[in-house]
C-alpha cells in the first residue's frame, strides 16, 4: 500500500511539472503563463477537480514508449467561476509543445461529453503545435473526435475558445465551431497553413504574427472576438464574459443583483440625435447609458464596426445588444456586418438571450464590390437570424430606417416583439432626396421644385408615424425613456412561448 501511495505522488509530481523546469521557464520567457497557472487563475479558487492526470500517449514509434509524461499534454477536469459549474481545458506548451495525441483527444472529448450531459459550458486554453506528427492518423482521428463534440455540443452548451499560444492546421478547427474566439496579442496565432508554406505555394512574404496574429483575426478576418495584451487581462476578461452566459439551453440566462432603477431616465438621450439627418453620433453611447450600471461587454469590436454586438444587462439578466453604429459608413448593412450580426442573433437564440436592437440604418451598402462577394445572401443571413429567432425581441429605431434594411433589423413584420421609435425616426422606402429624385424625375433640374417635393416627403414620410399608424411601431417614445420602456418589455417577455414550426433544421442560406 505505502509503495503504491508513493508512486501515485511521484506520478502526480510529474504531472504538475509538466515538461520540467526549463521548459517552464522558456514559457515564462515568453511572457505566457504554464497551463495549470491558467487554470488557477481562471477558476475559484481550490475549486478545480481534474480528470486523468495519469493519461499516457500509447505511441511506441519514433522512441515514443521512452518519453512518457502523465497527463499527455493537456490538464482537463471542472471547478466554477464566480460559483458556477464550467468544464475546462488547457493545453500545456512543455509536453510535447502541446501537440495532440489520441489520448489527449480523448481527455478532451471525455469533459466535453459530460459537459453536455450536465449542462455547463467547456472553455478550451489552446497553446498546442498541432497534431502529434510521431502517431499520424491517430492524431488526426482525435482531432475529429472533438470536432464531432464540438458540432453536437453547437447550441446546446456555450463554447469558449482562448487561444494563448499556437494553433494551426487542422487545430483550427475546433475553435472555429465554438461560439467565441478570444486571442492574446503577440503571442497567439491561428491559420490553416503557415508562413513557410505560404511562401512556397504562392511567393508570398508574411510572418506568423501578420498571417494569422490576434490584431489580424479581431479586425481582418473575423475569425477571432476580442484580442487582449496579456494572459492575465484575457483570462480576468473571460472570467467576466462568463458572468453573462447561461449554462445551457436548458436555462435562462444568469441575474445579478443590481441597484440600476429600472426607470431611470437618461435626459442626455433627448440631445443625442444631430438636427443634420446626415452627421454622425456614437451608437455605443446610447448602449452604455440604457444598460445596467453603464456595463456593456462588446465583442468583435474591430471588425465590421458598421454594426455593434455585446452583451448587457437590464434588470440583473443578460441581454444581447445589436446596434447599427453611424460613426462607420454611415450605419450601412454590408457583407462582413450582416455575418457578424447573424451569427450574434442566432447565439442569443440558441441560449435564450433576449435580443434588444437599436437601429438607425440608411440601406445596404451599394457597389459592385458587395454585389460581387454575395451582399443578396450574406443579407439574407442577418434576416433569417431575426426572422428564426424565438426570443424575446425589442427594437428601438432611433433615426434612419431605410428600404430592406429597415425589414432585416428585426422589425415587427419578423416577428419583433416590442417595436419602438424616437419621435426623430423615419421609417421609408429611402431618404427623401433619393426618393424624390425617383418619383418626380420629371422636375430634375428646378431646384426649388425639387426642394418643395422632398420637403413634402419629409413631411409624409421622414416620421414614425406612417409606420405607427399600420401598427408596425407599438409606441414613440421619448429617448430619455428609452431604458425604462426596456426593461418593462423584457420583464413583459420573460415567459415569452413560441416555437418553429418543427423540422430537422432550416437551410440559411450559408
Amino acid at each position: 500500500m505505502q509503495e503504491i501511495i508513493r508512486l501515485l505522488e511521484e506520478k502526480r509530481a510529474q504531472a504538475r511539472a509538466g515538461g520540467g523546469q526549463r521548459r517552464i521557464d522558456a514559457q515564462h520567457g515568453k511572457g505566457k503563463l504554464t497551463a495549470r497557472e491558467r487554470l488557477e487563475l481562471l477558476l475559484d479558487e481550490g475549486s478545480f477537480e481534474e480528470w486523468d492526470m495519469f493519461v499516457e500517449h500509447r505511441c511506441s514509434d519514433f522512441g515514443m514508449q521512452e518519453n512518457k509524461t502523465p497527463g499527455d499534454g493537456v490538464v482537463t477536469g471542472y471547478g466554477t467561476i464566480n460559483g458556477r459549474l464550467v468544464f475546462v481545458f488547457s493545453q500545456d506548451f512543455t509536453v510535447f509543445g502541446g501537440s495532440l495525441s489520441e489520448a489527449h483527444a480523448e481527455k478532451i472529448c471525455k469533459i466535453m461529453d459530460q459537459a453536455m450531459k450536465v449542462g455547463a459550458p467547456v472553455i478550451g486554453l489552446n497553446d498546442s503545435g498541432g497534431a502529434r506528427i510521431q502517431e499520424g492518423v491517430a492524431s488526426l482521428g482525435g482531432y475529429a473526435e472533438v470536432f464531432q463534440r464540438n458540432v453536437m455540443a453547437s447550441g446546446v452548451i456555450p463554447q469558449v475558445s482562448m487561444i494563448m499560444g499556437p494553433c494551426a492546421g487542422g487545430a483550427v478547427y475546433s475553435p472555429a465551431m465554438t461560439d467565441f474566439i478570444f486571442m492574446v496579442k503577440d503571442s497567439s496565432y491561428m491559420f490553416v497553413t503557415g508562413p513557410d508554406v505560404v511562401k512556397t505555394v504562392t511567393h508570398e512574404q508574411v510572418t506568423a504574427e501578420e498571417l494569422g496574429g490576434a490584431i489580424t483575426h479581431t479586425g481582418k478576418s473575423g475569425v477571432a472576438d476580442l484580442a487582449f495584451d496579456d494572459d492575465v487581462q484575457a483570462i480576468a476578461q473571460l472570467r467576466r464574459f462568463m458572468d453573462f452566459m447561461p449554462s445551457s439551453n436548458r436555462e435562462d440566462p444568469p441575474q445579478r443583483p443590481t441597484d440600476d432603477p429600472s426607470d431611470r431616465a437618461e435626459y442626455s438621450l433627448d440631445t443625442l440625435i444631430p438636427d443634420n439627418p446626415n452627421m454622425p453620433y456614437d451608437m455605443k453611447e446610447l448602449i452604455t447609458k440604457v444598460a445596467d450600471e453603464q456595463d456593456f461587454f462588446e465583442v468583435q469590436p474591430e471588425y465590421a464596426k458598421n454594426i455593434i454586438t455585446g452583451f448587457a444587462r437590464f434588470e440583473g439578466r443578460t441581454v444581447g445588444i445589436v446596434a447599427n453604429q453611424p460613426m462607420v459608413l454611415a450605419g450601412c448593412l454590408d457583407i462582413d456586418s450582416s455575418r457578424k450580426a447573424a451569427r450574434f442573433v442566432r447565439y442569443c437564440d440558441c441560449f435564450n438571450i433576449p435580443v434588444v436592437t437599436f437601429v438607425d440604418v440608411p440601406g445596404f451598402m451599394p457597389g459592385t464590390t458587395q454585389e460581387y462577394g454575395g451582399i443578396i445572401k450574406h443579407g439574407a443571413k442577418l434576416l433569417y437570424a431575426y426572422a428564426e429567432a424565438t426570443v424575446p425581441k425589442v427594437t428601438v429605431i432611433t433615426r434612419k430606417a431605410y428600404g430592406g434594411a429597415y425589414d432585416v433589423m428585426a422589425s415587427k413584420h419578423l416577428r419583433g416583439d416590442v417595436n419602438y421609435a424616437w419621435p426623430t425616426a423615419e421609417i421609408a422606402v429611402m431618404g427623401p432626396k433619393g426618393a424624390v429624385e425617383i418619383i418626380f424625375r420629371g422636375d430634375l433640374g428646378n431646384e426649388e421644385k425639387i426642394a418643395e417635393r422632398t420637403e413634402e416627403y419629409r413631411q409624409k414620410f421622414a416620421n414614425p408615424f406612417v409606420a405607427g399608424s399600420r401598427g408596425y411601431i407599438d409606441d414613440v417614445i421619448m429617448p430619455h425613456n428609452t431604458r425604462k420602456r426596456i426593461c418593462r418589455s423584457l420583464a413583459m417577455l420573460r415567459d415569452k412561448q413560441l416555437e418553429n414550426p418543427w423540422r430537422k433544421h432550416g437551410n440559411i442560406p450559408l
